[in-house]
């Protein structure tokens, strides 16, 4: 059974007097363990279409399956747990908080899980060592390259776990050198098990991953 099963998804916004399209009937399937880019141009739909899948917008139609749970049947704090213990997220801003250090950031999704802290700390060390910053626990984020600050964030998404990890752009703000490292960390994830659904108008990208899809208007093509 596949890990993500989207069926007749659609979705619309009000823009003035007009109703945009954003997505107009995708059906897709995502095995799990499989590393999956989604590829579009700007208003193609690719990033409404991640953001439904990561439980942050409610499609105007369709069903969206994953792990076994029918996602947008949940009740709202059903599915903000869900969002916490399934998925990690990875966006291009690395959004990390200036103040806090490297291990501190990473340990923000373990605020809301039932563990003392010595094991949280346990467990960001952990995935920070992952990502290659065993080393730089106690940086603050000024203190870090840019490559650096998104391996935080990528630590910061798989500390808890998670059976999906959704990447939206995260090379869109790293030079080509650091692109590639950072994309070769996630294929590294992905062959250690990490279901992986990437966002990236980077074709170069594409090349890391199992399969493309290709999204235009509103529809895979």
């Amino acid at each position: 059974m596949p890990i993500i099963a989207i069926r007749g998804l659609k979705k619309s916004y009000a823009s003035g007097n007009e109703k945009v399209d954003a997505l107009k009937g995708v059906d897709l399937a995502i095995e799990a363990g499989e590393f999956v880019t989604i590829m579009g141009k700007s208003g193609s739909g690719k990033s409404t279409l991640l953001s439904i899948l990561g439980g942050m917008n409610h499609p105007t139609a369709g069903e969206v399956e994953m792990a076994g749970v029918n996602l947008y049947q949940l009740p709202g704090e059903k599915l903000a747990d869900f969002r916490a213990r399934h998925l990690g997220f990875v966006f291009q801003s690395f959004h990390l908080i200036p103040f806090l250090t490297a291990l501190e950031n990473v340990m923000l999704p373990l605020a809301i899980v039932k563990m003392k802290k010595a094991a949280k700390r346990e467990a960001a060390h952990k995935a920070l060592e992952r990502v290659g910053l065993g080393g730089k626990v106690d940086r603050l984020p000024n203190q870090l390259s840019g490559g650096e600050q998104e391996r935080v964030a990528i630590a910061r998404a798989i500390v808890t776990n998670p059976h999906i990890l959704l990447a939206d752009e995260p090379t869109g703000n790293l030079d080509t050198s650091t692109s590639e490292e950072v994309m070769a960390l996630f294929r590294e994830l992905n062959e250690a098990g990490q279901t992986v659904v990437m966002v990236t108008h980077n074709p170069e990208n594409g090349a890391y991953s199992d399969r493309t899809i290709q999204i235009r208007d509103g529809v895979v093509v």
